[in-house]
């Protein structure tokens, strides 16, 4: 029987499971089979009993096999968290043994940072093309004095590019790192607009094919290298710039130091350092477990005093800039993008696997918009003489 066939809804059963989550959405604004599009639509019996045993893992992968239904799981998940629920999404059994598993294990050691480049964004690039804007940007936009839409995703996407340029203070002729270069986004509007000479570095094969392609013609080297590689750092050079988008949630928190480290060998004397990365307000060892499991394994956000305590040894800090607002509209953006688009990805990608991103973007949107979840792009020198004024 296909996902399709499972959607009838179903009567609520009158079970202590259903008595339960009900008293846990009380007063939330979401309900079972409710009138709103936020409401949840109970498509299987056993909802109830599969999310309390297995909390948001049990949630997600329900959600991905038809179980349940929300016409607005961005603004559903806003309201669970506003309403306190994410700290009882995960169970004690799953908090346990990630804190386990990430005390003893690297989890994002140099062996295993190849595992989220082949889960994810090895996923298919022409699924990501059709979901991203023509900048190949997958990362936070910067929504700043633009009408929101999906038709306005490539202006806020340039306009974040643009930001981190000029926070960068580039000049033609300067040398820049782009670490975890994605498909491109940067290193080609930074050779474009600004003249600079650009390096980027990823560890998915998929993002690496598509980022040369997308810099053809244009003074940029595109390799497939982990950061902390021996022979990248003996033989690349140093740079006047480093910037890193979206990266960072891939490092983890035992190598937040050699990360900071290594950038810093790397800047030369009076260069900046843009990190751009999203943030947690909670200096926990965790991460959500369907997360973890399908979109990004081994992923982890860093808090504030996490980032503070493993740079402080390394680069002075210039700049804080928190602008975490603007990933819910560029998730959305996202989701319209593939809900177009879907068409022509059917025959590719199972139903599913719609319903796995749908969930992700709609989720993470939810999350952003809750202000769970933070982004921000900090600028980092060697202590530079003088005043920094950061660009907005």
């Amino acid at each position: 029987m296909s996902i399709e066939q499972r959607l009838a809804p179903v009567a609520l059963p009158d079970t202590r499971h259903r008595r339960t989550v009900e008293h846990l959405l009380a007063g939330s604004g979401v309900r079972l089979n409710g009138p709103d599009p936020w409401d949840i639509r109970v498509r299987h019996p056993d909802l109830f009993r599969r999310v309390l045993q297995q909390g948001s893992l049990g949630l997600g992968e329900a959600y991905m096999e038809g179980w349940w239904d929300c016409e607005q799981i961005d603004e559903m998940i806003c309201r669970l968290l506003r309403h306190g629920l994410g700290s009882r999404a995960h169970t004690t059994s799953e908090r346990i043994a990630y804190r386990l598993q990430a005390g003893v294990i690297n989890l994002q050691s140099r062996r295993r940072a190849g595992v989220v480049g082949k889960v994810h964004y090895d996923f298919g690039n022409d699924l990501f093309t059709r979901m991203l804007d023509d900048t190949l940007c997958y990362s936070c936009g910067y929504w700043k004095d633009l009408p929101v839409s999906a038709e306005n995703l490539g202006k806020a996407q340039q306009a974040k590019l643009d930001l981190v340029c000029r926070k960068l203070g580039l000049t033609p002729g300067m040398r820049l790192l782009d670490i975890g270069c994605g498909w491109g986004s940067l290193a080609a509007y930074a050779a474009r607009h600004y003249g600079v000479e650009v390096v980027g570095i990823t560890i998915s094969a998929e993002q690496a094919a598509l980022a040369r392609e997308h810099c053809a013609g244009l003074p940029v080297e595109i390799l497939l290298k982990d950061y902390r590689d021996p022979d990248f750092r003996r033989t690349i050079g140093s740079f006047d710039a480093i910037a890193s988008i979206g990266m960072f949630e891939h490092v983890g928190h035992k190598n937040y130091a050699t990360y900071f480290a290594h950038a810093a060998h790397l800047l030369r004397p009076g260069g900046r350092f843009v990190l751009h990365t999203i943030g947690s307000n909670q200096s926990d060892i965790s991460a959500d477990p369907w997360v973890n499991r399908y979109i990004f394994p081994n992923g982890v956000l860093p808090s504030a005093s996490q980032l503070v305590r493993a740079s402080e040894a390394h680069l002075v800090m210039e700049d804080w800039h928190n602008f975490g607002a603007d990933y819910d509209p560029t998730l959305m953006a996202w989701r319209a993008n593939l809900d177009q688009h879907w068409h022509e990805l059917a025959d590719t990608y199972s139903p599913r696997d719609k319903r796995m991103f749908k969930y992700y973007l709609g989720a993470c949107a939810g999350a952003f918009r809750a202000r769970q979840l933070q982004l921000w792009q900090v600028v980092f020198t060697h202590g530079t003489a003088g005043r920094y004024d950061a660009p907005r």
